[in-house]
């Protein structure tokens, strides 16, 4: 159906069908009527976003961090094996990323490569906030300084969000890594998530769920601030042209620089979750800069990069977000996400 608008044809979006009666729009179409001279959103343009948008938006991310689960876990297992070894954990070091899938899948079934998953509860919502909040615009304030916002705003709202999922993320570090010991007649160290949170609280208090909390921080600004600052300052200037519109470059574009942000911060990574793993045991470290420095001194530099190969793969999960995110801001509002002046 084509409806008119002032004296022009106007043909419904990909939206509005999708939408169907719901949304049924005013003749004006995106406008209702007229309030002091300027045109009032019509209810169709005022909810959309909310009610269409967004829980697509959330379940492509859902469906993104699902299907990376199995790789995150290996990455956990790899990265965290030497203080499961010192604690009995683990009987033996895995041979790699392939031996340590069939490890586990031998040891504890195929549905534990997901064990952890339900407390991998993040989304974009913050980053949208503080890019608004930012506001700069690369027409009007010049290119470094909408680059510099866009880098800062990615890292204020991971930082805010980490306040808030912390001890989840602590949750699904304990979770995942919780394999079956061999030593101690192959039982489980935890037996959910509630009972994570209910052992850690019991043997070290709050402290104890946010163990690492500071260097996570400095982590997760480094890295958010690459992951989303690089992607919306870079698109715009290399993606021109046929590739502006394109998935598999804004995909390549993402695995890039998820791979590249990633392992910035993976030392912080390593020395977060190492320091995660000892709440509830006798011997802890003192301070991240403790934790850092016994690792480097007894296992060296190539420790703290233990597991950064499960994440590069895992990177494609990452990209895939990205790259999906924009096309489906593109396709339902016909706005892009990393685009122009934004």
């Amino acid at each position: 159906m084509v409806a008119m608008t002032m004296d022009k044809p106007h043909y419904p979006t990909t939206a509005q069908k999708l939408s169907g009666q719901l949304f049924r729009s005013t003749p004006t179409q995106r406008f209702g009527a007229f309030e002091g001279g300027q045109p009032r959103p019509s209810l169709y343009h005022l909810l959309l976003p909310q009610f269409l948008y967004k829980p697509l938006q959330r379940k492509d991310l859902r469906v993104s961090k699902t299907a990376a689960a199995p790789i995150e876990r290996v990455k956990l297992l790899i990265q965290n094996q030497d203080e499961m070894l010192k604690t009995g954990r683990l009987s033996k070091p895995y041979g790699g990323i392939g031996e340590c899938f069939s490890r586990t899948i031998k040891e504890e079934g195929f549905g534990s490569l997901w064990r952890g998953n339900t407390a991998n509860a993040l989304n974009f919502a913050f980053k949208d906030y503080f890019k608004r909040l930012f506001n700069f615009k690369k027409d009007r304030d010049g290119y470094w300084k909408w680059f510099a916002g866009n880098l800062a705003s990615g890292g204020a709202a991971a930082a805010s969000s980490l306040l808030f999922v912390y001890s989840l993320d602590y949750a699904r570090t304990r979770l995942a890594n919780d394999a079956k010991a061999a030593k101690k007649g192959g039982e489980r160290q935890f037996n959910g998530l509630i009972d994570v949170y209910r052992k850690t609280l019991a043997s070290d208090g709050i402290a104890g769920l946010y163990r690492g909390f500071n260097i996570s921080c400095v982590g997760i600004i480094v890295y958010r601030g690459l992951y989303f600052g690089m992607y919306d300052s870079l698109k715009p200037v290399l993606l021109t042209g046929s590739l502006q519109d394109s998935f598999f470059a804004s995909f390549a574009l993402g695995w890039l620089i998820t791979n590249g942000a990633g392992l910035a911060s993976y030392p912080i990574d390593t020395v977060r979750r190492r320091m995660m793993m000892t709440s509830g045991e006798a011997v802890k470290y003192r301070s991240s800069l403790d934790a850092f420095s016994q690792i480097l001194k007894n296992e060296g530099a190539k420790s703290l990069f233990k597991g950064a190969g499960a994440n590069i793969l895992r990177a494609i999960a990452g990209a895939g977000v990205l790259a999906g995110y924009d096309k489906l801001q593109l396709l339902v509002l016909g706005k892009k996400y990393g685009s122009g002046g934004a």
